[in-house]
């Protein structure tokens, strides 16, 4: 360690330390007596346990002159008259560039055997604010997603926010790790949270790959984890994005999923005393959506945080709650089909479901055309499928309708990309414009 880092250490270490002790247990919160003026919302303490273990939590709420804190980890050996210390450092990482190519938990400490992570010089908060309204950048230049799909039909720019929404089983994972592997961002940052953890180590080797690693930081929070590591999760993976775009690079930003960011909320916010609304989801979860959403976006310099934000529709239901407060906060949605991946197109994107907002901005007059041909092909043979599959339809009837019945294969087979097969926006456009312009009989 630096004599610098040495000395910023040193200025955090308080002159006196405050306990209290534990007078409460109530399922997942602990009721803590005797710190509960020195304490706010969002504040950490940590509990010390039998045989000296200790546990991290954080102050959810306060009922009759008593702090009610979550812990970070199970309750095991925490009990009553248990001693507990307020935290004076506030909720912060050290980012480093040498974060990049690592993969870490909720709390910012790797797991993936590789050694201790570089500490960075700069503070960086996990509940920070997003930049000022007045002060942003706009949202202007293309990038790369490294689909084709996307790229013409979706086209996002550095900056923009997106949605991919999804039922399960339906390649959303696969989907976002193509994403990492051949977008033209600087760097990615991937937060898994809520993931099976059987398949994380199959996202990092089979579906990122080492391409995709060594550019990205991977932050992890399995589903059997607590729920404020869930929802810490999130945080943290915005955290190290804002640091990676304060040194003015384009990142790329994906959380998979908010579904399950959301759903962390609302466990926290029923264990406090929340009152249930829809679905069970607390007022809080659609107060800090938009809260964490925002901060991803245009910075007051250069650098940019790309965000494509994952959301698991319940049932298949594209307006249950999450989905419908994330649509309405974001800058476009992407829709992935069942009904297409079991006809076996993958990415299984809707083209004539999914919107970017910023689109036609920042395409010029020709791409824009030949974009809203392909999708008025594919709209006109969706509207007559059910006649054409039936052979009630005639051909010669209507030649709008016959072009499209020719071109719409076509169509789909353009949007079709394998899991190995990298494509960029020029090629993307150049394409589709021969598609639509080549002879069929």
């Amino acid at each position: 360690m630096s004599l610098p880092d040495l000395i910023d250490d040193l200025s955090l270490i308080p002159e006196f330390r405050r306990f209290g002790r534990v007078t409460g247990v109530m399922g997942m919160l602990l009721e803590v007596g005797g710190l509960p003026h020195r304490l706010a919302i969002g504040g950490h303490c940590v509990v010390q346990g039998q045989e000296g273990r200790r546990l991290t939590c954080e102050v959810v709420g306060f009922r009759a002159g008593r702090a009610l804190l979550m812990p970070f980890g199970p309750l095991d050996g925490v009990g009553l008259g248990s001693k507990v210390e307020m935290a004076e450092r506030p909720a912060a990482i050290y980012p480093d560039i040498g974060w990049l190519g690592r993969v870490v938990n909720a709390m910012g400490e790797p797991i993936d055997g590789k050694g201790p992570l570089p500490r960075g010089r700069v503070a960086y908060p996990l509940r920070n604010q997003p930049p000022p309204a007045h002060a942003r950048k706009r949202v202007q230049g293309k990038i790369d997603l490294g689909v084709r799909g996307l790229n013409t039909f979706l086209t996002c720019c550095r900056g923009q926010r997106m949605g991919i929404f999804s039922g399960s089983g339906v390649g959303k994972s696969v989907l976002l790790s193509m994403i990492a592997r051949y977008t033209g961002a600087d760097a990615t940052v991937i937060g898994l949270v809520g993931e099976r953890g059987r398949e994380v180590q199959e996202f990092i080797e089979d579906d990122l790959g080492e391409e995709g690693l060594k550019r990205s930081v991977v932050v992890v929070a399995t589903s059997d984890e607590s729920p404020l590591m869930r929802r810490q999760a999130a945080y943290l993976t915005l955290a190290v994005a804002e640091y990676l775009r304060d040194r003015e690079q384009d990142v790329l930003c994906l959380i998979d999923s908010i579904t399950r960011f959301a759903m962390a909320q609302r466990e926290i916010g029923l264990s406090a005393g929340e009152p249930p609304t829809t679905k069970g989801y607390t007022p809080t979860v659609f107060a800090e959506l938009p809260k964490l959403l925002e901060r991803a976006g245009p910075g007051t310099g250069k650098g940019t945080i790309t965000g494509l934000f994952s959301v698991l529709v319940e049932g298949d239901d594209h307006n249950e709650p999450i989905a419908d407060a994330v649509r309405g906060i974001l800058d476009g949605h992407i829709v992935l089909d069942r009904a297409i991946a079991e006809r076996g197109r993958y990415p299984a994107v809707n083209v004539l479901r999914s919107i970017s907002r910023t689109m036609p901005q920042c395409n010029n007059d020709a791409e824009n055309q030949v974009v809203a041909a392909a999708r008025q092909f594919i709209s006109t043979y969706e509207d007559m499928a059910e006649l054409i599959r039936l052979g009630a339809y005639k051909r010669g009837s209507d030649a709008r309708i016959d072009e499209a019945i020719r071109r719409y294969p076509l169509v789909e087979a353009f949007l079709a990309q394998r899991k190995d097969e990298r494509a960029d926006l020029a090629s993307g456009y150049a394409q589709l414009t021969a598609l639509l312009q080549a002879p069929v009989q």
